[in-house]
C-alpha cells in the first residue's frame, strides 16, 4: 500500500466541521482579560471561534508528503521534548539544546499545556485518532514555535505569537485573541507601540513556511539559526525593541505577564 493510498482510502480521519459559538467565546475571553493564568479559556474561545479551519489545516496537512509521514509513523512530539536529557546534550546553539535552555529559565514541561487542552469540550477528545495526533502536535510544539519565532513568553510576546499562529492558521479564535489582546494592551500600556508589533508577529507569521507541517524531529539537531533560515523566519526587531519597556511597564502596574504554558 502506497503512503498516499493508505491515507487516502482511510474513513472517519478529517475533523468535523462546528458551527460558529461567539456567546461561548465572549464568556471565554472575559474570563482569560480576569485572568491570564487560566490558559484554558483559551482552547475555549479557539473551540467556539474555529468553524472549518481545523478540517482546512488537517486537508491541507494531509495533503504534503510531510503531514502523511507524520501520521503514519504516529510520531509523538511530547515524548521526544520531554527528553530532557537527550535535549540538554546536544550542542550549544542547536535548536534543541535552546528548546531545553528556554524550558527550564521558564520552569516549564512539555506536558504543560496538556492538561489545560484537555478542558476543550468533547469534540476535541473525541476525534479521530489521526485529526487528533494532528491537533495534539499542534499543541506540544507551541514552545518551539516561541523559541524559533523569537517571541518571549511575556505578555507582548504571547501576543504576538499570536498574530504570527493566526496568520499560519486563520483561525477565527485565534484572531480574535489578539483584537482583543491587543486592544487591552495597548490602553493598559499605551503609546509603545504594541499593534506595531502585532502586525510584525502577522507578517512574518505568513511569510514563514508552514510550521504546522514542519519536521521537529529532524530540526532539533540542527542550529537554530540554520532552521530559522530554512523555515522562511524573520527576527522579531519590534517587539525586541520596545518588549523591555511593556515588561517594566506591565510589572509596575501589578499585572501578570507570564502566561501559563
Amino acid at each position: 500500500m502506497t503512503m498516499t493510498g493508505s491515507v487516502t482510502n482511510a474513513t472517519g480521519m478529517r475533523p468535523r466541521r462546528k458551527r460558529i459559538e461567539p456567546l461561548k467565546a465572549i464568556r471565554a475571553i472575559r474570563a482569560l482579560i480576569a485572568d491570564k493564568e487560566d490558559t484554558g479559556q483559551v482552547f475555549k474561545i479557539i473551540d467556539a471561534l474555529s468553524g472549518g479551519s481545523d478540517e482546512r489545516m488537517f486537508n491541507r496537512f494531509m495533503a504534503s508528503e510531510m503531514g502523511r509521514r507524520i501520521v503514519l509513523e504516529k510520531r509523538d512530539l511530547i515524548s521526544l521534548l520531554n527528553d530532557r536529557e537527550r535535549l540538554s546534550k546536544l550542542p550549544e546553539g542547536t535548536l534543541g539544546r535552546t528548546y531545553y535552555e528556554f524550558m527550564a529559565e521558564e520552569n516549564l514541561s512539555a506536558d504543560g499545556l496538556v492538561a489545560a487542552s484537555e478542558e476543550a469540550p468533547r469534540y476535541y477528545r473525541d476525534m479521530p485518532a489521526d485529526a487528533r495526533l494532528f491537533r495534539d502536535r499542534l499543541r506540544d510544539a507551541h514552545d518551539l514555535w516561541h523559541v524559533t519565532s523569537g517571541y518571549g513568553r511575556d505578555g507582548l510576546g504571547e501576543l504576538c505569537l499570536l498574530a504570527f499562529t493566526y496568520a499560519q492558521m486563520r483561525n477565527r479564535g485565534v484572531g480574535f485573541i489578539v483584537l482583543v489582546g491587543a486592544r487591552v494592551t495597548s490602553k493598559k500600556v499605551p503609546g509603545l507601540g504594541i499593534w506595531k508589533a502585532v502586525r510584525e508577529g502577522y507578517r512574518h507569521g505568513k511569510a514563514a513556511s508552514w510550521l504546522p507541517m514542519a519536521d521537529w524531529e529532524a530540526l532539533l539537531d540542527r542550529p537554530l539559526e540554520e532552521v530559522r533560515r530554512e523555515l522562511g523566519i524573520q527576527p522579531p526587531a519590534i517587539y525586541r525593541h520596545i518588549e523591555p519597556v511593556t515588561t517594566a511597564r506591565e510589572r509596575d502596574l501589578g499585572l501578570t505577564t507570564r502566561q501559563a504554558a
